[in-house]
């Protein structure tokens, strides 16, 4: 299924979440002299207008980063990527992960992005033209699969489907499970959804069962718009980082705080 377009939910709180978590974790990974490689399966465009008219119809980013930025010290890795995509691309920009990854990665680190939407592949093309990256129309998972273990061995590898397809909650334990099995030492980041639905529950209760030392930071907050089903969002990350479930606390406390 192709129909999923990041633009209507840029800058949403589970963006926020997402990519703060993220940032810290690159910023953290970066402060060692040593190569890494960072993979995505679903990369998005990349980089976003949030004055667009799909983002400004849905309100999603007026209910995240326009009231959780501030919450940021100016010095956290991602307030440090948003000063620095707006200082080229305008103040209403906003990076995806593939721009944060650029903003925080060196030369010598490998970038490989994968993304199968027509459009949305053509968008991530431009929105990476400036940065030595590996952009590919291809199934994400697939390409993590066959890539693992990666060159430079040392490493992210982001797992972030849009959970169009109901079969991906399914799915995703096992091959995650594949995943670290090959890349033993890869920090592996699963971001999902929570729906009232609770269709995440079954693949979590996997996913634990199967990692019990991975980190599990999960945040709530306010559905966007009445209707929407999302009343959260969570991240699941094989080998975190040191002081990554730390980071998870404080930015847990910024959407308490905020009453998002």
């Amino acid at each position: 299924m192709l129909s999923y377009q990041h633009i209507y939910h840029a800058g949403n709180p589970a963006d926020v979440q997402k990519h703060a978590l993220l940032a810290w974790l690159l910023d953290y990974m970066t402060a060692k002299d040593k190569a890494l490689t960072y993979m995505e399966t679903h990369s998005g465009r990349g980089l976003y207008a949030l004055d667009a008219p799909e983002a400004v119809k849905t309100g999603e980013a007026a209910a995240g980063i326009a009231r959780m930025e501030a919450g940021f010290p100016p010095d956290h890795p991602y307030r440090r990527c948003l000063d620095a995509v707006r200082a080229v691309a305008g103040p209403s920009a906003y990076p995806g992960s593939p721009r944060i990854a650029a903003a925080l990665l060196r030369p010598f680190d490998r970038i490989v992005l994968a993304e199968l939407h027509p459009r949305e592949h053509a968008a991530l093309c431009e929105a990476m033209a400036d940065v030595y990256a590996d952009v590919r129309r291809e199934d994400g998972l697939a390409m993590a699969l066959s890539m693992c273990p990666p060159t430079p061995r040392r490493g992210v590898l982001v797992i972030d489907p849009s959970y169009e397809v109901k079969e991906d909650y399914d799915r995703l334990p096992g091959l995650i499970g594949a995943i670290a099995r090959k890349w033993p030492v890869g920090v592996i980041v699963l971001w999902y959804p929570l729906l009232t639905g609770g269709a995440h529950r079954p693949m979590l209760e996997r996913l634990v069962a199967a990692h019990p030392e991975a980190l599990r930071h999960e945040v709530r907050f306010a559905p966007v718009r009445p209707g929407h089903r999302m009343v959260g969002s969570g991240m699941f990350v094989i080998n975190p980082a040191w002081g990554m479930a730390e980071e998870a606390a404080r930015i847990s406390a910024l959407f308490r705080d905020l009453g998002v």
